[in-house]
Order: C-alpha cells, then sequence, then structure tokens
C-alpha cells in the first residue's frame, strides 16, 4: 500500500519550534515532489511550502519564510517541515502531499496548536 504519514505535531508556546515529518512508503520516494499543506479552523488549505523530487527547487509560502524550513532525506524516504519561532496564527492541521504527473497523494494530518 502506498501511504503518506504526517507527524511531529503538538502544542507548543509563541516562538518555540516544532519539526514535522512526512513518511512515505510504497512509493519510489526521490521521484515525487512534496508538499505541505496546512488547514486552520474555518479556513481553506494553504499551501506552505514544497520540495521537488530532486530537491532542487524549494518554495515557501510569504507568510513562513525566514521561518520554516523544508528538507528531505530519500534514505529515510521523509520530507521534513523544521518550524521555528512559530505563532498562534500557525495553529492547523498539516498535511502532506506527495505528486508525480497526475498522481496526488495525501497522508493524514498532524495537529500544530501555537498558543499565546
Amino acid at each position: 500500500d502506498v501511504q503518506l504519514q504526517a507527524s511531529g505535531g503538538g502544542l507548543v508556546q509563541a516562538g518555540g519550534s516544532l519539526r514535522l515529518s512526512c513518511v512515505a512508503s510504497g512509493l519510489t520516494f526521490s521521484d515525487y515532489a512534496i508538499a505541505w499543506f496546512r488547514q486552520a479552523p474555518g479556513k481553506e488549505r494553504e499551501g506552505v511550502s514544497c520540495i521537488s523530487s530532486s530537491a532542487v527547487r524549494i518554495i515557501y509560502a510569504d507568510s513562513v519564510k525566514g521561518r520554516f524550513t523544508i528538507s528531505s532525506d530519500n534514505a529515510k524516504n521523509t520530507v521534513y517541515l523544521q518550524m521555528n519561532d512559530l505563532a498562534p496564527e500557525d495553529t492547523a492541521v498539516y498535511s502532506c502531499n506527495a505528486v508525480r504527473g497526475t498522481i496526488s497523494l495525501w497522508g493524514q494530518g498532524t495537529l500544530v496548536t501555537v498558543s499565546s
């Protein structure tokens, strides 16, 4: 089975840090671009960051630039999202998405709650 599993969420105070992990199984990880999305309560899902299959290209949403860092470890089939200087507005369910051509795979999200 092809699976994506996000983990690493939790409760953190404003200014704190968390590292999210997205582990893929059942696919050739290095063939896929991986993106992180988030959805806050009552809001639409928004893209946070994306790393290309070769890790040559990385994109960040303006709202997280300078605070979040995406990275990949192909040997572990894992993409990380290091989140620093977290703010209450970062509170959301974070999910990862693997894309290759017309294939789009989603995993269950992980909840990040930032207290003020």
